[in-house]
């Protein structure tokens, strides 16, 4: 396995070390998203996954009740624990909360020199906004400056983008944007799963600087518990990276775990409500 050098460990510390992955994300209680979910994933593909909390939630399958950010001090020093301890050579964000811990963010990873998956959660499932004043205009100010991944969904992408989309065509314009705009990015995940709802199948689209879109074509399962796609996606993607897979390989595994979850996942509920119950990471196979 190749090493990335860890700026925060001492270079000999870094050597004898198995990888971290680290997830900075929010707390969802019933587990379906967040950090619990992207815990699941990343064990389940057999890599160590350690977690950074920014938010506190309220919610279950019913939508989001209550969102609490932590003080972006607690939030650093979590990440820093964790960083002057473990070799993470990834990173995955998720929701984030607010700009005072995007700005925190920013500057604590300045010097990090692994790669970071970012998932901008901007708005849960059920419609409820997850990010607060003006934090957009200091994401795209500050922090997607580090990023190396983005897997935005449509409604995110289109935010980011300043791209209105209501095609796949408009997707990948998107996408496009948002590279020429952060040069230092490798890929933007345009994800299938909310274009052309209705239809049999899904495509995801990793679109790359000055390479071709590399596809991945899926068959579209009747499963209505889908809370948590996002993270564990972006979370599955981070893991492949992880194990050392090229861009195309991660980005093809991701979709093929994904389908397995939804696929083995039919069947099963855990919740009281008919729709939008957290997928079973457990039912991959």
């Amino acid at each position: 396995m190749n090493i990335i050098i860890n700026p925060f460990l001492k270079k000999d510390d870094s050597l004898d070390l198995h990888p971290t992955l680290l997830s900075i994300a929010g707390s969802d209680p019933c587990g379906g998203a967040g950090i619990q979910a992207d815990l699941k994933t990343v064990t389940s593909i057999g890599i160590y996954g350690a977690a950074a909390v920014t938010c506190i939630t309220v919610q279950n399958s019913r939508g989001v009740t209550r969102i609490s950010p932590l003080a972006s001090e607690l939030v650093t020093a979590q990440i820093r624990a964790v960083l002057t301890d473990h070799d993470v050579t990834h990173i995955k964000i998720g929701m984030t909360g607010n700009s005072e811990i995007i700005e925190a963010l920013d500057v604590t990873l300045c010097h990090f020199s692994g790669e970071i998956i970012y998932d901008p959660v901007l708005t849960s499932t059920t419609g409820e906004s997850l990010i607060m004043g003006d934090a957009l205009k200091t994401l795209r100010a500050g922090l997607l400056t580090r990023v190396s991944i983005l897997t935005p969904n449509i409604s995110e992408l289109q935010a980011i983008s300043h791209q209105k989309i209501t095609s796949v065509e408009d997707a990948l314009l998107g996408a496009g944007k948002i590279l020429k705009r952060y040069p230092q990015m490798k890929a933007v995940i345009v994800k299938g799963g909310h274009l052309d709802e209705g239809g049999f199948e899904l495509t995801d689209y990793m679109v790359q600087p000055g390479k071709p879109h590399c596809k991945s074509n899926r068959k579209r399962h009747d499963n209505q518990h889908l809370h948590g796609t996002g993270c564990t996606f972006s979370s599955a993607l981070a893991a492949y990276l992880c194990l050392n897979n090229t861009m195309e390989s991660a980005f093809l595994k991701a979709g093929n775990y994904m389908d397995a979850l939804i696929k083995t996942g039919r069947g099963i509920s855990v919740t009281k409500n008919s729709f939008n119950g957290p997928m079973f990471h457990a039912g991959k196979g």
